[in-house]
């Protein structure tokens, strides 16, 4: 489908993060407010950007829109070439918004190497914007690894104590994984050589062919390696509480937000329509880890102390949740799926915010060490609570509204599924309110509690978009069903 723009709205989405970075890069180190201000400047230019896709989007095709191509290696197939569909729309507008986030709350959190961090915090959003506007494989895959290397240094540089060990088992995992996808490319790249004549990475021309089943299969063995790690999917999923724990609280919110959602992306734009058959056998294995995932993770975030920790735990159940939904392999399912990814990010990410906010005042995130804050911080308790009905799905929340679609696909695919499934769904308000009782409401027992102050105007300004995102995908999604 032809532009509607004539402009290349899509490669403006992706380089101009990393047009900000460059012009920080001549910034003096020591002005941290400038850098700040062109970090939070530039990420806004780029939402506001994104915002153009929602008013010239079809949604009346699936064909992808906004699409720029033109040769890039032409030896060997390879081009340049972006593109978009709904999913991909909702991903981006979901990155161009969490990196506003991001660079919000790390105002006054990161006072050490600002100009560096900010310089990441772009680059990131580049790699990640990148990745769900490819259809070419290879610049896919580069775009992927971009994302991987300033993940990387936030962790290293602004983490916590451990952060050396997390974020060696975060790169080596998710480097590990990538490999594999990279097999899974190039086979597909020779098999389609074979068959056509055409030795392409062009996505839109591997769609149009149906690869051998034994050749799906190793394929989509590959591919689940990749992107299962990104997810994660159970087993897989040990790097992430470490990462989480470990990173500063812009790092987990990406991470929670955006990085995680490239795995579920990826089984959605590679594995279901490109393996095909691979994928309905693939179906009840998947599925069983799936479920196995979302009481897994249920359990492990009911045992925790630590806050952070807690959530890291949530996102392993909720990503299973996801999972479950898109390989229900129905309308219902896929649908519920993709909007659960949108909603997790809200969702998820708000709670990293929160905890943030009070680790900045207390530095710490134990949770007997609380108790009490709605006394001493109400317009904080306000916020907090709302995230967390959100995050147990309650009626009128977001979480809602992609819960009920997948487990209406779930039920439709395998009624023990769901049965199995809603066990560990319901096993989310214990651990989430719990926290919620034992942090916000009781008694103040600690004397440090007693001073704290509550949300200034720039913390306000970052929990009220995801609370409006909140309400209004829980009470009118259609639009984003749609």
């Amino acid at each position: 489908m032809a532009n509607p723009l004539n402009f290349p709205i899509l490669s403006l989405l992706v380089f101009l993060p990393l047009g900000g970075a460059v012009i920080m890069f001549f910034i003096p180190g020591r002005q941290k407010e400038l850098l700040r201000t062109v970090a939070l400047g530039t990420a806004l230019l780029n939402f506001f950007a994104s915002l153009t896709l929602l008013f010239y989007f079809d949604d009346s095709t699936h064909r992808m829109q906004f699409v720029e191509r033109f040769r890039w290696i032409p030896d060997i197939g390879v081009e340049y070439h972006l593109g978009i569909d709904g999913i991909s729309l909702l991903l981006i507008l979901l990155t161009t918004f969490i990196t506003v986030i991001a660079v919000l709350c790390s105002w006054s959190a990161v006072e050490e190497r600002v100009k560096e961090y900010m310089i990441y915090m772009l680059a990131l959003s580049t790699g990640m914007i990148g990745v769900f506007v490819c259809l070419d494989m290879i610049l896919f895959f580069l775009f992927w690894e971009i994302g991987l290397v300033p993940m990387y240094f936030l962790i290293g540089i602004w983490g916590g104590p451990r952060k050396l060990y997390a974020n060696i088992k975060f790169f080596l995992y998710t480097f590990f994984g990538s490999i594999f996808m990279l097999v899974g490319f190039l086979a597909l790249y020779y098999a389609h050589g074979n068959m056509t004549g055409e030795y392409t990475f062009n996505l839109l021309k591997l769609y149009e062919v149906t690869y051998p089943y034994d050749l799906q299969w190793w394929v989509f063995v590959a591919f689940f390696l990749g992107f299962a790690i990104k997810v994660p999917v159970f087993p897989f999923h040990t790097w992430l509480p470490d990462a989480h724990v470990e990173a500063p609280t812009a790092g987990s919110v990406i991470l929670a937000g955006v990085l995680l959602k490239m795995g579920t992306y990826g089984f959605l734009r590679f594995n279901l329509p490109l393996l095909p058959d691979a994928s309905i056998a693939f179906t009840p294995f998947i599925l069983v880890l799936s479920v196995i995932g979302i009481i897994y993770g249920a359990f492990l975030a009911m045992a925790q102390t630590d806050m952070k920790k807690l959530v890291a735990y949530s996102s392993v159940s909720h990503l299973g949740a996801v999972m479950a939904g898109i390989f229900a392999m129905n309308h219902h399912g896929l649908d519920g799926g993709v909007l659960q990814m949108i909603n997790h990010g809200i969702s998820t990410g708000g709670l990293f915010l929160a905890i943030g906010m009070i680790y900045e005042r207390r530095h710490t995130r134990i949770m007997d060490e609380f108790g009490g804050l709605s006394k001493v911080m109400p317009v904080y308790a306000v916020f907090t609570i709302v995230i967390v009905l959100s995050s147990i799905a309650l009626p009128g929340t977001n979480g809602f509204v992609g819960e009920l679609l997948i487990l209406i696909g779930l039920f439709k695919y395998s009624i023990l599924a769901a049965a199995i499934a809603i066990i560990g769904i319901v096993a989310g308000p214990i651990y989430m309110l719990g926290m919620s009782q034992r942090v916000i409401f009781g008694k103040v027992k600690h004397p440090e509690n007693e001073g704290l102050k509550d949300l200034n105007v720039r913390e306000i300004m970052t929990l009220v978009p995801i609370i409006l995102l909140i309400l209004w995908i829980g009470i009118y999604p259609r639009p984003f069903l749609k």
